[in-house]
């Protein structure tokens, strides 16, 4: 990608060429032969400027989706929507779906430019399978975000991250009850209880919050249940202790989809209500997104970290997301991995509402 960085935007020092309509057209048929790429192209991000709606623009969208990179449609003012593009960036704070309002929209460009940069495989992996996830059902996009998550564990990516990262190696022997569940009359009470580590979701919690959901799930009696998480924050995310070290990445598939807590919630979205607070990082939202309502604390972030891992979300937020946010907002938070305030997630419909 870095043959076609240069000064960029306003001169910041690595941002992505921002192209007219008419050059990215021209860039795309010389570089992708209309989407039949070779394998030795380095591009992995084309931004176009997307203020005019042109002959040259109107070709560009119908070639969008099939592209193998991440495309950006930049514009100072979200007046229109154009189609096909990967994420939309505009000035601004409060702006229509689907656009990502940025308060410096050129630093916003640098600094997303750098993150796919840092992961170009699961960065375009990512937008293809968001790309395809419109058309699935939302089991089908699980099951279609588990292979693109096994086929990036074997990648050379998520391994330089896995080499480059000093495991704690801490122990977990003595740990009881990773979920808490209480029962009030007909109401069920069910919270994440490993605030020592912020709520990592390891398997042992994984698989404890898909029996006390299947408990909803079944017992008719059980008119309500609130989901929360104990301690400071309500999830921080996959256990990385246990990031690896699957057996293989097609048993992990068969793990990810046989034993997935977000379609649990999805079977009893209506009955489950999820509060929640602190850091919410990858699994703290994807599973969250599951639910038909989901209140947070105005001091709640939400982080999507896995494309610097070298991989994508893996718990279900590339099927949940879009459902709530879209996919060009999905796809913003996943390739930037910045944090989503609270405020940004109740305006985007990412949660339903802030509490006190």
């Amino acid at each position: 990608m870095s043959e076609h960085y240069s000064d960029g935007m306003g001169g910041h020092p690595g941002a992505p060429s921002l192209f007219t309509p008419a050059e990215a057209l021209d860039l795309v048929r010389d570089e992708f032969d209309l989407g039949l790429a070779d394998p030795r192209v380095t591009l992995s991000v084309l931004a176009v400027d997307v203020t005019e709606r042109t002959p040259e623009l109107s070709a560009l969208e119908a070639l969008a989706t099939g592209l193998p990179c991440v495309t950006v449609g930049v514009a100072p003012d979200p007046s229109w929507v154009p189609g096909g593009f990967d994420v939309l960036l505009c000035q601004g704070s409060t702006v229509p779906r689907p656009w990502v309002g940025c308060d410096d929209l050129e630093r916003s460009l640098v600094d997303l430019g750098v993150s796919i940069d840092r992961s170009p495989l699961a960065s375009v992996a990512l937008v293809q399978l968001l790309r395809m996830g419109e058309e699935l059902s939302l089991r089908d996009a699980v099951v279609a975000e588990s292979f693109v998550y096994s086929m990036l564990q074997g990648g050379p990516e998520f391994r330089t991250w896995l080499e480059s990262r000093r495991t704690s190696n801490r122990a977990q022997n003595g740990e009881t009850d990773p979920v808490l569940v209480t029962r009030h009359g007909p109401f069920l009470d069910i919270e994440l209880h490993r605030p020592e580590v912020h709520n990592a979701l390891n398997s042992a919690m994984r698989d404890a919050l898909i029996t006390a959901l299947q408990l909803v799930q079944v017992d008719p009696t059980i008119e309500a249940a609130r989901l929360r998480g104990s301690g400071p924050d309500f999830c921080s995310g996959g256990d990385l202790n246990e990031f690896g070290s699957a057996t293989d990445p097609a048993t992990a598939h068969s793990v990810r989809v046989s034993r997935s807590a977000g379609l649990a919630l999805a079977r009893c979205a209506d009955r489950v209500r999820v509060e929640v607070h602190g850091a919410c990082v990858g699994a703290g939202i994807e599973i969250p997104a599951f639910s038909h309502r989901i209140s947070a604390t105005p001091e709640a972030t939400f982080t999507l970290p896995e494309v610097g891992f070298g991989l994508i979300p893996g718990a279900g937020g590339t099927a949940s997301l879009p459902r709530r946010i879209g996919r060009q907002r999905t796809a913003f938070a996943a390739l930037s991995g910045s944090a989503v305030s609270a405020h940004t997630a109740r305006q985007w419909g990412l949660v339903d509402e802030l509490r006190a």
